[in-house]
């Protein structure tokens, strides 16, 4: 389980690096890509930004995915409460959107924010703006650090440090889902407090012959599970060193290897579908909204699903941690969005970003139409949800998330090639018991050594 100190040392990691980029003045939103002060190793003067919204009319644009009416409804909302400000959102696939990204931005006309999933080369090549003085100016500081992490990267291409270049337009927390009611025919009454107690309600299904954990892997997300037991030994700090490509940092630790042992003990024991390799992501989420077994592990994103199918008989909950009462570790992302170094609105965005996480509509907004949590200050209000919803624990899960600093990202986003290239193959041999939890860890460090010329 990740300790005190390995968060105190993520944070402090955080707050050193910041430091060291305002004082540098490495502000990139004045900066044009190609100029003399376009790339992110150069030093302009720290950009004076505002935090005023202006009065004059002004159009903002939005390079988004197709599927994605998040961005529509929170743009109306925004104009339905500042006439002045409007909004012209264009849509593309998202693997167009991707590919086109640093081309979109280096243009001419870049949207003033635009849907980035993968940073990539775009800090370095001078295409996003440098979101550090805003950070400053609107008081961020109150946001869980774990939330932001994730967004920021270094000059040097590794995230989790340096300038912070993203934020979300809402964002994740997994957690296990349980069916309530074959928990009771289980004689299971409530949600395990830790590792042990969740180990005790899995032996007990398999005893009776209902499956344990309803889970996939022919698609990888099995490792929804396999990190989920790696979060509880893992150092977390280490572990973030790692996802985010910090130079010497390590994938076989102790921590991972335990994880992943527990994981190969379970499958031994037959808590996984006989078929898991055969089963996708729609496959598993089928299976389980059918009533086909005892827990499943995911994210809020099928909240809605799972409660319409279920109804009152499911459960929402965080993965209990090694010992009751230590804090939690749960995997989160954002829906992630940059602006463009070279919008001319950058006060105005960014004005648009911050609402989004502050303002309660927004906020409702957030979950109304994603299921995902807003962000921004864990003090806040939480949204309306009905009582004793999913949804309403998932909110009180990424709250409780925030409040213990303990977001982690998906393993699978740490390079481009490694959830298809190593992760899903290892993991469908640790998962039906043909290879140990040492070799899964040892196999993905090595590929991942691959990836990042070490």
């Amino acid at each position: 389980m990740a300790d005190i100190d390995g968060a105190r040392r993520r944070t402090k990691r955080v707050s050193a690096a910041l430091a060291a980029a305002v004082t540098a003045g490495s502000m990139l939103a004045s900066c044009a890509p190609g100029s003399g002060a376009g790339g992110a190793s150069d030093t302009p003067e720290p950009a004076e930004v505002s935090t005023e919204l202006t009065t004059e009319d002004v159009t903002l644009t939005i390079a988004d995915e197709t599927g994605f009416p998040l961005t529509d409804e929170l743009t109306a909302e925004f104009t339905r409460q500042h006439p002045n400000i409007t909004f012209d959102i264009n849509r593309d696939t998202f693997q167009n959107l991707t590919a086109n990204a640093p081309r979109l931005l280096a243009s001419d006309n870049p949207p003033d924010l635009i849907r980035l999933p993968t940073i990539g080369e775009t800090v370095k090549d001078g295409l996003l703006a440098d979101l550090d003085p805003y950070y400053e100016a609107y008081g961020w500081d109150a946001w869980p650090d774990a939330q932001l992490e994730p967004l920021r990267m270094s000059e040097d291409g590794v995230r989790g440090s340096g300038s912070l270049y993203q934020l979300g337009l809402g964002y994740s927390v997994t957690g296990v889902y349980m069916n309530l009611e074959l928990a009771a025919e289980l004689g299971i009454d409530g949600p395990p407090q830790t590792m042990a107690e969740l180990e005790e309600d899995l032996a007990t299904a398999e005893a009776a012959g209902v499956l344990p954990i309803v889970a996939g892997d022919k698609d990888g997300v099995v490792n929804f599970v396999v990190q989920a037991a790696m979060n509880q030994y893992a150092d977390q700090d280490e572990f973030l060193s790692w996802m985010y490509n910090e130079p010497g940092a390590r994938y076989d630790t102790d921590g991972n290897v335990q994880g992943a042992e527990l994981i190969q003990e379970w499958a031994d024991a037959g808590y996984f579908p006989e078929d898991i390799n055969s089963l996708d992501y729609f496959a598993f989420v089928s299976r389980f909204t059918e009533g086909g077994g005892l827990f499943t592990f995911n994210g809020n994103w099928e909240a809605a699903t799972y409660q319409k199918a279920l109804g009152e008989d499911v459960s929402f909950f965080l993965v209990p941690p090694l010992k009751e009462g230590d804090g939690h570790v749960a995997m989160g992302a954002a829906n992630s969005f940059s602006v463009a170094a070279k919008s001319p609105h950058k006060d105005e965005i960014v004005y648009f970003l911050d609402w989004v996480h502050t303002d309660e509509e927004a906020r409702q907004i957030v979950l109304d139409v994603s299921g995902a949590s807003a962000g921004g200050d864990p003090d806040l209000p939480l949204p309306d949800a009905e009582p004793g919803s999913l949804a309403e624990a998932a909110l009180e899960m990424s709250a409780q998330i925030g409040r213990e600093n303990g977001q982690v990202d998906f393993m699978a986003n740490t390079t481009a090639g490694i959830y298809s290239g190593s992760i899903i193959p290892e993991s469908q041999l640790l998962v039906t018991g043909r290879i140990t939890g040492e070799e899964f860890v040892q196999r993905v460090q090595a590929f991942y050594e691959k990836e990042v010329g070490e």
